[in-house]
């Protein structure tokens, strides 16, 4: 069974390493050996498979369900979704915390306004699902460098957020 899975293992390195859009998945902060390919599945190669984030965040379980009736009101997690594909986005979100400054930042935001740790990573793969989608749209691997800047040019809260946090590094 070992060297049945080490076998598969090889061949789907092997055929990750082949994929068109391999340098825009092996960009991402955090998605490392395993990740990469498991993103690279998620989204596929057909470009006009989602037509938004939106469409992706709902499918993959990441976006929550709002519902209500009469003057009840409540949000709940998605259900009926691929587990594998939301627990993809939610591994992945949570490894990028440790390596992009505004994730990180994002995280402690959501963590300080009181939200659980998985509260908050499913809050930021939902935002990393818009940046992706984004990037594959484009076929343009992540820039870090250039998130911040944008967030930057917009005064994103966010921006002013990861620049704190990065003085606070700096200093420890």
């Amino acid at each position: 069974m070992i060297a049945a899975l080490e076998r598969l293992d090889q061949a789907l390195e092997e055929l990750f390493g082949q994929h068109p859009d391999q340098e825009l998945f092996n960009s991402l902060p955090g998605a490392g050996e395993a990740l990469a390919p498991r993103l690279a599945v998620a989204f596929g190669s057909d470009r006009h498979r989602y037509q938004s984030a939106e469409e992706l965040q709902q499918f993959s379980g990441v976006a929550p369900v709002t519902e209500s009736s009469g003057k009840m009101h409540w949000v709940h997690w998605r259900m009926a979704c691929p587990k594998f594909l939301r627990q993809t986005f939610h591994e992945f979100a949570a490894a990028s915390v440790k390596k992009s400054l505004w994730a990180r930042a994002y995280y402690e935001q959501h963590r300080q306004r009181g939200a659980s740790h998985h509260a908050a990573v499913r809050a930021l793969a939902y935002k990393w699902i818009r940046v992706l989608c984004r990037c594959w749209k484009t076929r343009t691997p992540y820039d870090e460098n250039l998130y911040l800047e944008a967030l930057r040019r917009r005064h994103s809260p966010l921006w002013l957020a990861a620049g704190s946090l990065s003085i606070r590094e700096a200093h420890s």
